[in-house]
Order: structure tokens, then sequence, then C-alpha cells
């Protein structure tokens, strides 16, 4: 009986889980969410004049409340709204919609710089101030502070003719909150609205002013004008100065605090298109897919068919390999490296062994005399306390004492938060394994210096040994010239490419690490609400700040070339970027204090000096981006949803990924147990590539460097000779590779050199 009994219980508790989840799958149909919807505009029926009556007719045919958020006329055909997955698939099979994606939801990839780059450098190379007020830089971000003397526009001409924008207005910002300078300003809420309901306006702008601080702080490194005695807090003193500074800014406002949706992404970057940018500025970043349905990679296809020279950040997930985001071919992909700028601070411990970190705090210092010491984890009482997370530590343990937090897991800046609420009165925050030597400031609110893994690991041995652990922490300084300068940054993300293994990426690094720029008056340095000062600098850290570096520098070579395409400004980037110091030692990598590779800095590190004369160019057109989708066997209805064309690839081409121009090389190689037919452990692999003369005439001559013995490489022909600018010639590299473990990598360089100007490209091997 009582067996039958349990039995019941079992079968009830099953038929009960079992419609739970009928219910849950029900709900889940039925709730709404944002799609994009992707037309083919040549492809309307005859029964409809105008495309917003079949766009309308269309949505009601699969339900009776869905309207339209936004109707996009550029960069994608089509438009974005609210529907229930069944409808969705309904919208997905009526003739002429190409595809219907659901919205992906990005994040942000959160003034020494110029010298540090070369810009401060007389050169009859840069383009004159005129040409250079003729190029206009687009900024999809959270907006922007209006005020700061960053965009000042004294000394500029009237605004560019070809000019369609506008400042729109809103709360907080008017029509004349543009200017020469900020030639327009637009914002992007639908589809965050649609997802949380009306903006709550007492905590941000539905404007363009930025209430965060990442977007101003990334147009100002971009294009800000020049700034004297600019500084966070008295550190990093001097001229701050954006990349571009005579260029003009156009701001599109598309992320709020509930993140970047990418409906609003789409409205904008169609925006930005038919307003006439020139440069479209990105440091924003979401899930990997295939380019037919990743919004971005889609979008950013018709700016670069436009001559938009479209630039994205990396990412900020390394050191993890594949990390990366943005990696569509037509998007300029950058990483981030350091400044020869740090912001020293010593911490002195009670055995009197001296320590050095970082730091941007600038309040009342703790007094000379040693203090007692503490690590996190040892007084809390969760297990969260190593971390100084919310509420893990105990005040009575913690009152009047310096406590060592490891990072991660929350804000750098609200762990120092964590301490002072608890009594604490300073803070030491750690590396882990993670974060390695990599060395962040941050304006904390409280005494405090960040250290590398092995500082950390020695403060943590002093304290685990000592009866009575103390310490102190010194004032922060500025100091310049740090060397080696640039190195990877650890939180860049990293290659292999996880889309097309075959395209290298990222593309290039820029400064990227403690960067001074400008910032909004809405939050303090720290950007949390318990912060009260206000600054008109910022500086801050993330590949969302190398990305801008980039966008300013293509922006300086599109004036000296206005004629340039977006494919040859990014080769003259790539090309010209140097992989190692004067000193001949290669670029490093603080993440594991050894060399770096063309998987974390790509090309290597912007020179933009170098880039104004490059010699040679590979260019790429849209033919060859066509080339490039058939050599991933995209259908004729991917390569449309990809790129608004139609076009069919011939099946008596053979399209292959090694000859698409890139000025870049990646081999993705198999080992002898991943091939047909075992054993035999050599192929020979040709990948051809087309140089464009931009300088004199000249003759290049070809070089091989390579760190394997697994891949012997050879060029035919060895010698280009070109007689007129902008002749083209063609060359084919042969490798012939040997067997190798999988998960083996190993790296190669090309350069053709005419004695005046160094072509290079990095060449990246990959076992699988």
């Amino acid at each position: 009986m009582k067996s039958l009994k349990f039995k019941l219980v079992e079968i009830f508790l099953f038929l009960s889980l079992y419609y739970a989840c009928i219910a849950a799958e029900e709900k889940i149909q039925k709730a709404k969410r944002t799609y994009i919807v992707h037309v083919d505009k040549s492809n309307m029926p005859e029964t409809f004049t105008d495309h917003a009556l079949w766009y309308d007719a269309s949505l009601k045919s699969v339900s009776d409340s869905a309207s339209v958020l936004y109707r996009y006329e550029n960069v994608v055909h089509g438009y974005s709204t609210m529907l229930t997955t069944e409808e969705a698939e309904a919208l997905g099979e009526q003739p002429g919609i190409l595809s219907v994606l659901p919205e992906v939801i990005y994040e942000l990839h959160t003034t020494r710089t110029p010298e540090f780059l070369g810009l401060g450098k007389s050169t009859t190379l840069f383009p004159t101030s005129d040409s250079m007020d003729e190029v206009i830089v687009g900024v999809l971000d959270t907006g922007v502070w209006p005020e700061l003397k960053s965009f000042d526009d004294s000394g500029l001409g009237p605004v560019p003719s070809r000019w369609k924008g506008e400042c729109q207005v809103g709360k907080n910002f008017s029509a004349s909150s543009c200017n020469r300078k900020l030639i327009g300003a637009k914002f992007f809420p639908k589809g965050y609205e649609v997802a949380f309901g009306p903006i709550d306006e007492t905590m941000e702008s539905r404007s363009p002013r930025d209430d965060d601080g990442h977007g101003t702080h990334t147009a100002t490194t971009a294009a800000g004008s020049v700034v004297p005695s600019a500084n966070l807090l008295g550190y990093a003193s001097g001229t701050a100065r954006g990349m571009a500074s005579h260029a003009r800014v156009a701001v599109y406002k598309v992320c709020w605090l509930g993140g970047c949706f990418g409906s609003d992404i789409v409205a904008a970057m169609d925006a930005a298109v038919a307003d006439g940018v020139d440069v479209l500025s990105m440091s924003i970043g979401g899930g990997l897919s295939e380019y037919y349905s990743d919004t971005v990679a889609i979008g950013t296809f018709t700016a670069a068919a436009n001559g938009i020279f479209v630039s994205c950040s990396a990412g900020n997930g390394g050191p993890i390999p594949s990390s990366l985001s943005n990696v569509a071919p037509w998007i300029t992909t950058v990483g981030a490296g350091t400044l020869d700028r740090d912001f020293p601070a010593s911490i002195t411990l009670g055995n009197s062994e001296l320590h050095s970190g970082v730091t941007l705090y600038n309040g009342k210092q703790l007094s000379d005399s040693m203090v007692p010491l503490v690590y996190g984890g040892n007084v809390s009482n969760s297990s969260g306390g190593a971390l100084c997370m919310a509420g893990s530590l105990i005040p009575e343990k913690v009152a009047r004492k310096i406590v060592v937090c490891d990072r991660g897991g929350s804000a750098r800046v609200q762990k120092g938060v964590v301490v002072k609420d608890a009594g604490g009165i300073g803070m030491i925050l750690t590396n882990t394994d993670t974060f390695g030597e990599e060395l962040v400031a941050d304006a904390h609110l409280l005494p405090s210096a960040a250290v590398g893994q092995k500082t950390g690991d020695a403060i943590k041995k002093y304290i685990s040994s000592t009866r009575n652990p103390t310490a102190k922490i010194g004032p922060g300084t500025t100091k310049l010239g740090v060397q080696p300068s640039p190195v990877v940054a650890a939180f860049s993300s990293r290659g292999p490419n996880p889309v097309t293994p075959a395209i290298l990426k990222p593309d290039i690094i820029a400064p990227g690490v403690n960067i001074l720029a400008g910032w909004t008056a809405a939050v303090g340095p720290t950007g949390l609400q318990s912060d009260p000062r206000h600054v008109n600098f910022n500086i801050i850290s993330g590949t969302s700040m190398s990305c801008p570096h980039v966008s300013g520098l293509a922006a300086i070579v599109k004036a000296a070339h206005p004629e340039w395409s977006p494919a040859a400004i990014k080769s003259a980037l790539m090309t010209t970027a140097y992989t190692a110091y004067k000193t001949g030692q290669k670029i490093e990598d603080v993440a594991t204090g050894g060399p770096a590779t063309p998987f974390d800095y790509g090309a290597g590190h912007a020179d933009p000096v170098a880039a104004l004369d490059p010699g040679l160019v590979y260019d790429a057109t849209i033919d060859d981006y066509l080339g490039f989708l058939c050599a991933l066997n995209y259908t004729p209805n991917q390569i449309k949803s990809t790129t608004h064309r139609d076009f069919t690839c011939q099946t008596s081409k053979k399209y292959t990924l090694g000859d698409f121009n890139y000025p870049s090389f990646s081999v993705p190689l198999e080992t002898a147990s991943g091939r047909r037919g075992g054993a035999d452990s050599s192929s020979i692999i040709k990948y051809t590539r087309t140089l464009t003369n931009v300088g004199a005439p000249a003759t290049y001559k070809v070089s091989l460097h390579s760190q394997t013995q697994a891949v012997k490489m050879s060029v035919e022909p060895e010698t280009l000779s070109f007689k007129a600018q902008y002749e083209k010639k063609s060359y084919t590299v042969t490798f012939k590779t040997s067997s190798m473990p999988s998960g083996t990598t190993s790296f190669a360089r090309l350069e053709w050199s005419d004695g005046k100007h160094i072509v290079g490209s990095p060449i990246a091997f990959s076992w699988t």
C-alpha cells in the first residue's frame, strides 16, 4: 500500500512537472521580444506601391498588435518590431522576407596618447587643417556631454555642406548644444524602451546627453579639440587632444542603463550612413554568429560599401583565446595596449618590504605610520570575502585597517566602497591568475593601490606568516617614459578568429589602458552613485578606449588621402604597424610576461605617421567581399541578407578564403589524424594577394621571417616593379606544411620593401 502511495505521488509530481514545462513553453511562445526583419526590397509584392504599406500589411498578417519600431533604409532594408516566437516564424515564411533575427543586447567594452603615437611631431605628411575639417567621425555610444572644452569649435570653418544630420532636441539637450565641432547628435531609445519600459528621466536623459561618461570619453579620444591643462584629479596633467582634433564629431546615443539594443544600433547606423559620416566608431560588442545573422556585421557592410571606415573594439575577454567580437573582415577590429605612462604608489609592509602599485586616488592620505593589514578572505563570514563583495566583510574585523581584496567578481572601485562602508581606511587590490601583472589605475574613494599577482601573493604571504601584519600606502604620482611600452593588455580579447579562422583578428592594437579623455558631469570618475566628485576628464581602460584611437587615426589618413577606400585605409594602418620595440625585442604580452603574437596584436601596434605613407596597400572592393562570402559557401539568400545585393556564386569559379585580399594571413591547418588518408603529413597551400601602389614608382623585394620549420614558405614573384601610382601587382605565397600536434600555433612575417617603405603582414599557423 505504501509503495502504491509513493507511486501515485511520483506520477503526480511527474505530471505536475510535465504540465508546468508545457505552460512555461507556451508562456515563452507567447512572450514578445524585439526582432529585426530583413526584407528583399526588390521583391515587394506587386499589390503594394509603397514599402511602408508592405511592412504594415506583413505585420498585421501575423499579429494584431505588433507595430513598427524603426524602418531601416540604408544599412538594412526592413524594420524592427515586437513579436512572439510563433509570429516571428510565420513572418519569416512570407515571400520577400530574407530573415527575422532576434535582437541582440550589446555591451560597452569599457592626452599622453598623441605624443606616444608620434602625432606631436611635425611632418609634411600630415593633412592640412582645412582637409581635416572635412572629415566627420560618427560615434555610436552613450551620448555626449557637449559643454566640454573638448567640443570647442574655435578655428573651425563652416560645417561641411554635404552633412545631412541634425542636433536632436531632448531632455537637457537643445539645438544649441551642437556647434561646428559637434555637428550632430541623435538618440535611439525605442528598442530599449519596449524591453524596459519608458526611460526613467530621473536616472538618465532621453536625449543625446551622456549620463554615463563612456560615450563622451570615446568621442573626445577620437576627435576631441585641443584642451590645455587637462588632468584627472591632478594626474596625467598636460594638453588633451583627440587623435583627429580638427575633425567633426557626430554622436549617436544607442546605449542606455539597460544596455545597447540591436534595433537601436541598426537605426543609428542607418542614420549615420544617411547623414554622411566618413568614419564610424563603435566600442560595443555582443554575441558571435555567422555574418548573415550578425546585426553589426550586416549594418557595417553597407557602411563600408558606402565608403565609411568602420572600427570596433575587439572586446575585453582576454587573455582567453578566441574571445574576440566584431570579426567581420570589413570591420577594423582593435585590441588594446598600454602607454608609456603610469600612476605608481608605494606600499610598505611591516617587515620593511617595499612594493609598487598604481592608483588615481587624490583625497586625504593615510598617516605615515603603519596601519593594521588584513586579507578580505580572513575577515568575512561569506565566500565573497576574498573578493570584497557587497556585505561580505565583518566591520568589527575591518575597522581602521587596510584590507587586501582580490580582483574580479565586481567592479574594482566598488570593492573600495565595500571596504569603506565596513569601516576600513585603505585597500590593496591584488590581481589573481586571470589578470597576472596587468595594472589598471582607478580613482578610488579611499586610499588604495592595485598590484600585480606576484606582489599580491607576496603581500598575502606576509599576512599569513605574521601575527600582527601592518602596511602603509603612499600617495600616487604620474610617471612618464615607462618601459617596455606598449605591452598587450591582459583584458584585450585574443584570436584565433572564432567565426572565420582563415581571417586573422584582431587587426591591430592601440592605446587602451589608463586613457585620459573627456567625461560627463552627470557622474563622478568611478561612475558610482556614491561618488560626489565632478571632473571634466577621466582615466579609464578597455578596448573601448583603443577603438576610438584607431577611428581618429583613420580620419587623419582619410583627410590626407580622401580618394582611398576603407580597405586601403585599413591596410595602411595594418601594414605599417610595428611588432617590436626599438631595441628589437618583440612587443610583450602582460598576461604571460613573454612575447605577444599576432593572435594578441594582429598586425601590430598602430603607427599613424607611417600609415600616411604606406607605399603599397591591399585594397578590397565589394566584389572581393562577395567572393569572400562565396568562399564561406553562403547561399544567395545568405549573401543578400548580409550585403543587400543579388549575387550568385559562379559554379565554374573556385572561391578560396586564402585568396581574399586581406593585409594579414591566417592559415588553419589540419593534423595528420584530421586528414583523409591519415598518415600523409604534408600538404601544399597557396594564397594569392594583390598590392596597389599608392606611392612613387618603385621596385619592392619580398622577405620572409618564420618561427617554425614545420612550414616551408616561398613567394612568386619575389620582386614587384610598379611604374605608376595605383598600378596593381599580384603575388602568390606557397606554404608546404608538415603535421603538428593539434592546438599548435606558430607565426611568420612577410614584408615587401623598396628601401624606404616596409609593407608588413603577419602570418599565423594553427593546427587543429
